[in-house]
């Protein structure tokens, strides 16, 4: 999961703010007609017809570009937003957004109340995939950002304009996607980070374009002078990583102007960011510290910046992509142990759900998953749905009321976002599972592809209702918990003291209770699975395991804070004859 992705930049806001606003050109409109908005693109941005996904932002607050506040888990900071797609959209023709278009939080542009307003457009530009088994979709590619429309490079977009609305006076407005967004630069080598991108033959033919993935490296200190040692492997899942996390080899920046941090209640928490990532390298080049290798893996996919590292209908084989070519590879280059014994996963949110996914999927392959605040592993929890029994995502109903599903909340309970705000935020962004968020991507992992080609909803968008035969598929393909009972007696012995799994009780995505019914599940395996389940008391998305620190420090930790359980399970393990002291000079 990766709801909290997007914060608007401090510096660009400065800017924007010092920079002066423009006024909407406006003219009168048809009778009856209260707002309506054009949008074109001129030839100097594009010399041929456009695919793709038209955005219309409408902020209140006249001090951010309305594109740099739009976030999933934060409903209440979005601007009004609309949604249109355009097909074959030529230089200098219109599309036109009106009360057709689908919006949030208001469902027309009629019903927006009466003020002043930042108007901005972006299109999110769609290329054409012939995919091998036949099927012709439309979706954006990513384009080294992550699937971000909002800095997608090549993206166009507006100045935003300045546009007062009253409904007594019906207007239009003219909106020219006249920017483009900049491309982005990749990261070059360090002495101790290497970045490693393959093209996939895999992929590549699923998709039917050459397809490439990714890999950040951290080395070990002295891998150069030790070029007889060979390493084990701890594969880092989550999101897409522009680089390797939560290491910094030069001290804080003392100039460094403190921001205060919401979601942890701190003030200067990009302070104590760099604080902790500076204090990795420090263990990390100590002279008793382990040595080992650490993967990042950039896998985005044209429905999300992740394509949550297992093989499936929609999204294609990532699973084997990772796993047989881009890991075997990583290994080559820089010496891994490339034994099972010596290869570990860890994870928060996505990536606890892909930790415990590729161990569970590729069991010889791995000696231990550590899943922290893991997607939902149990589907009977779908964060607070129940897709076995429920008939409705977005309602809780009973015989003379119904009561709206929460979908995110504060550490003090406050609910800030509905099921239904958050897909109907997606809505806005893309139709056909095309918004690159969070609910879009798990439909095009966990499910089939429909009579259109593109992935079959378990519930339909607009109005919550559940396909129960999309479900049956979810259920024997991906739910984890379901999986791993049905199939214990032969996973038993490659799986047994390999799964850790990790959640905070107030959890924002509610993400708990999945944990508390695959909990259940665990439990009652015969023979016992061995591992572990614990809880945060008071702990947030995404606590991962460590009691002693409070999460805006343990979250910065992954990379070393399994280690001890690691090694352990290495010394138990272990072949004979493994090589254990090459890599602990």
């Amino acid at each position: 999961m990766n709801f909290g992705r997007l914060c608007p930049a401090v510096a660009a806001a400065i800017a924007f703010a010092l920079s002066g606003l423009a006024f909407a050109q406006t003219a009168p409109t048809p009778a009856g007609t209260h707002l309506a908005v054009s949008v074109s693109f001129p030839v100097t941005a594009a010399a041929k017809p456009q695919d793709g996904r038209v955005i219309l932002l409408l902020s209140r607050d006249l001090t951010r570009e309305p594109k740099s506040h739009v976030a999933p888990n934060a409903p209440l900071d979005a601007p009004y937003m609309f949604g249109l797609t355009v097909d074959g959209l030529a230089p200098g023709a219109v599309a036109v957004l009106d009360d057709t278009a689908f919006g949030w939080p208001s469902r027309t542009l009629s019903g927006l109340p009466e003020g002043d307003y930042l108007v901005q457009a972006v299109l999110n530009r769609y290329e054409t995939f012939h995919l091998a088994d036949g099927r012709v979709l439309k979706l954006p590619p990513d384009k080294g950002e992550g699937q971000q429309w909002q800095s997608k490079p090549g993206n166009f977009y507006s100045r935003p304009v300045k546009l007062h609305i009253d409904p007594a006076h019906p207007q239009a407005v003219a909106l020219t996607l006249d920017q483009v967004i900049p491309p982005i630069a990749r990261k070059t080598d360090t002495e101790f980070v290497r970045h490693v991108r393959i093209k996939s033959e895999l992929l590549s033919k699923f998709w039917g374009r050459d397809t490439y993935i990714a890999a950040h490296v951290l080395l070990p200190a002295g891998f150069d002078k030790h070029p007889e040692a060979r390493f084990p492997l701890m594969v880092f899942h989550g999101h897409f990583p522009d680089d390797i996390s939560e290491f910094r080899t030069t001290p804080p920046d003392p100039d460094l102007k403190p921001v205060y941090s919401p979601r942890f209640h701190l003030e200067g928490y990009n302070r104590i960011e760099q604080q902790e990532a500076y204090a990795f390298y420090q263990k990390w080049i100590s002279k008793d510290f382990p040595r080992y290798l650490v993967i990042e893996v950039e896998h985005p996919t044209p429905y999300f910046d992740d394509s949550y590292a297992v093989n499936s209908a929609n999204v294609g084989p990532y699973g084997d992509a990772i796993n047989k070519e881009l890991i075997p590879e990583v290994e080559k280059r820089f010496h891994g142990l490339a034994q099972g014994w010596a290869r570990f996963t860890y994870g928060g949110s996505t990536g606890g759900w892909e930790a415990l996914a590729t161990q569970v999927f590729y069991p010889d392959m791995y000696n231990g998953a550590f899943a922290a605040c893991p997607d939902p592993i149990d589907f009977r929890a779908y964060t607070l749905i129940n897709l076995y029994d429920d008939d409705n995502a977005y309602a809780l109903k009973g015989e003379a009321s119904s009561v709206e599903r929460p979908g995110f909340r504060n550490y003090l309970g406050e609910v800030t976002g509905t099921q239904r705000d958050m897909n109907y935020m997606e809505l806005v962004q893309g139709d056909h599972g095309r918004s690159g968020q969070q609910y879009d991507i798990w439909q095009a992992v966990f499910g089939p592809a429909g009579t259109d080609g593109y992935p079959k909803p378990v519930f339909d968008k607009l109005t919550g209702k559940i396909d129960h035969e999309v479900v049956a598929y979810w259920h024997d393909h991906f739910d984890l918990s379901a999986m791993i009972a049905r199939d214990w007696q032969a996973l038993a012995p490659k799986l047994q003291g390999k799964i850790h799994v990790y959640v905070g009780n107030g959890d924002n995505y509610y993400l708990t209770d999945s944990v508390y019914f695959a909990q259940e599940r665990l439990e009652s395996l015969k023979p016992g699975y061995g591992g572990e389940v614990a809880y945060g008391d008071r702990a947030e998305h995404c606590w991962n395991g460590d009691p002693t620190q409070p999460n805006a420090y343990s979250r910065l930790h992954y990379n070393y804070q399994y280690l001890p359980k690691i090694l352990e399970r290495i010394k138990q393990s272990a072949p004979a004859g493994a090589d254990l002291t090459s890599w602990r000079y």
